[in-house]
């Protein structure tokens, strides 16, 4: 079984409503040339000062995912707004939710960003996302016709037992949009993308933020990963669709080789 995937890979800056109206262009361009599942990255609408974010939160469904309604709907195809400002119950803390929205228009799944960038990396980038997010609670997967999807968003990457969690839920496809920062992602982002597919035996796809706000770039380099770790296409270093076919079939195949998730002995991992 086959998917064709498209990845967008955004440079979104302060203004709202014109990330998402950008956004929405390249998904259409995805989508009419027959990508069945049009992935985005985090913080597709906006990425500035804190204030802004908070600013920016909007109800779900609500006017940021209207227009990926619109697409799905006229092309037949999935669409994960990779992540948007959700309003939460608290007004400084909007959810960082990423939204899968169905062919038929329909918001079907969100995952609400469970681990956030409460980080200081030397000579490097520093952020406090609990500051202006709420964290989530659960993990979510989807079943997306062809496979079931595993949500996930950017700095849960570094989280494996997530993905674990995901695969054995019956996760064939890993989704990872991101807004990774160019100071660690030189050095981790394809690694820790390649290790989450390899020990899962699944499919890993990766949209990403690329340039940005001063100080903080992101690194961009979206990118498709197959079941046994092969990175099968990725983005160049600007705007851009990164497009490719993944076989669904592959997660099996690499999972009877490599029965890593039936080898476990979760019983023998407890400390203490």
């Amino acid at each position: 079984m086959d998917l064709r995937v498209a990845l967008i890979q955004t440079d979104a800056g302060p203004d709202p409503e014109r990330n998402v109206a950008r956004a929405a262009e390249l998904a259409e361009m995805a989508a009419a040339a027959g990508a069945g599942l049009v992935a985005l990255p985090e913080y597709l609408q906006y990425r500035g000062p804190d204030d802004g974010y908070r600013a920016s939160a909007r109800p779900m469904p609500g006017p940021f995912t209207d227009p990926f309604s619109a697409i799905a709907r006229r092309h037949g195809c999935w669409i994960l707004a990779g992540s948007l400002a959700e309003t939460s119950p608290d007004p400084a803390r909007p959810w960082n939710t990423s939204a899968l929205i169905a062919p038929s228009g329909e918001l079907v799944a969100r995952y609400r960003k469970i681990h956030l960038f409460d980080v200081a990396v030397d000579a490097g980038p520093a952020d406090m996302e609990s500051a202006r997010v709420s964290s989530g609670g659960r993990i979510v997967i989807a079943d997306i016709g062809v496979a079931r999807l595993g949500l996930s968003i950017c700095y849960d990457l570094r989280f494996p037992e997530l993905y674990r969690s995901l695969a054995l839920a019956g996760a064939e496809i890993l989704a990872v949009p991101s807004n990774f920062t160019e100071r660690t992602g030189r050095d981790h982002w394809e690694v820790l993308l390649r290790a989450r597919a390899i020990e899962n035996g699944a499919w890993v796809i990766a949209p990403s933020q690329i340039g940005g706000p001063p100080g903080q770039p992101a690194y961009g380099h979206s990118m498709v990963i197959d079941p046994w770790g092969i990175v099968v296409a990725q983005a160049p270093d600007r705007e851009a669709i990164v497009e490719a076919t993944i076989d669904i079939d592959q997660v099996a195949a690499v999972r009877r080789q490599i029965p890593a998730l039936a080898n476990r002995h979760p019983e023998a991992y407890r400390l203490g």
